[in-house]
């Protein structure tokens, strides 16, 4: 029998203990815990298939754990499900907005779903419109706009009722530069007014620069927790990366760094980079010799400290690298 004995306090908006969900003899999620704190944004980290989405579908109770429990804002999501959706917003990884309707219309339209009288709705439509940049657009077909003005749009449709807690299901996916840093912007705009944010994410730019704690999953467990600091501080120390101008030279490359390693370097073939994290009292010209007495052709050294993008690769035993956004 469902034990539901766990409980959402004023303190943490998210709570989960032992999550999990199989598929088949698949588990996508396996022993998972959450404590978000309320008026906070957790970051969920992790590669494609690692077991994001599938934690945001239990808490948003669009899927039913195979074991374990959860609550939002105080309710179980399994047996008091209907008051969980009357408590978050939901921006999933692709846009939910109607491309034949106008912004307007979708916002209004959302506001009656949630049976706000028709004067009420229109109101919050014209707030929201201001509030995530698209008043000047109100009126004009979804299907004319571009990604990032979908996107804020999507987040405006997960506002209507005023949620105290936001899943934001990789929200900046896709977007130029700018529309990126707009919505970072908006979503700490909405933080500072009391909301409570989860996000999933690829981009480790996104998660170091918004996230209060973040949670790294992989292949569907917890591998860590810990704020952007705290984690990139367990792994510790400085970094050597190294770009080459082949990938014939990433192996030469890691053989040379071998003497100043601390520890397994990284290699990254796309971006023909091989980062290591070194001993202490290494000097980058010593690296620098050593590469050039190994023939490798180095297009860039440079030295810095440990990113989530080092923690990714030495906490998930060198799964695929998350992105780094620009």
């Amino acid at each position: 029998m469902y034990d539901n004995t766990i409980q959402s306090t004023n303190k943490n908006a998210v709570v989960a203990q032992g999550l999990g969900k199989r598929y088949g003899e698949l588990w996508a999620l396996r022993d998972v815990d959450l404590e978000v704190r309320t008026g906070s944004i957790l970051g969920l980290l992790g590669h494609n298939g690692a077991g994001k989405t599938s934690a945001i579908r239990i808490l948003t109770t669009l899927a039913l754990p195979s074991e374990g429990r959860a609550t939002v804002a105080g309710f179980d999501v399994v047996n008091q499900s209907a008051q969980v959706r009357a408590q978050i917003g939901v921006a999933a990884q692709a846009a939910t907005v109607d491309g034949l309707l106008t912004a307007r219309a979708n916002l209004e339209m959302i506001g009656w779903l949630y049976h706000l009288p028709r004067d009420m709705a229109r109101r919050r439509a014209d707030e929201l419109l201001e509030r995530v940049a698209l008043t000047v657009a109100a009126d004009r077909l979804v299907r004319t706009f571009s990604g990032g003005m979908r996107r804020r749009l999507d987040l405006a449709a997960s506002l209507v009722a005023t949620p105290p807690v936001l899943f934001l299901d990789e929200p900046t996916t896709g977007l130029d530069p700018q529309s990126r840093n707009d919505l970072w912007e908006l979503l700490r705009e909405l933080v500072r007014d009391g909301a409570t944010l989860v996000l999933t994410t690829q981009y480790l730019e996104e998660a170091d620069r918004l996230a209060d704690n973040i949670v790294l999953l992989d292949h569907g467990r917890v591998a860590a927790t810990g704020s952007p600091a705290e984690l990139k501080a367990r792994i510790g120390g400085e970094r050597i990366a190294v770009t080459v101008a082949g990938p014939e030279a990433l192996e030469s490359a890691a053989i040379a760094l071998g003497p100043f390693a601390d520890g397994k370097p990284s290699l990254d073939r796309e971006s023909l980079q091989i980062v290591t994290a070194v001993r202490p009292g290494t000097r980058l010209m010593e690296v620098v010799r050593a590469l050039d007495a190994a023939g490798v052709d180095a297009v860039d050294a440079a030295r810095r400290d440990a990113t989530l993008d080092d923690v990714f690769l030495t906490l998930t035993n060198g799964s695929p690298a998350l992105e780094v956004a620009a």
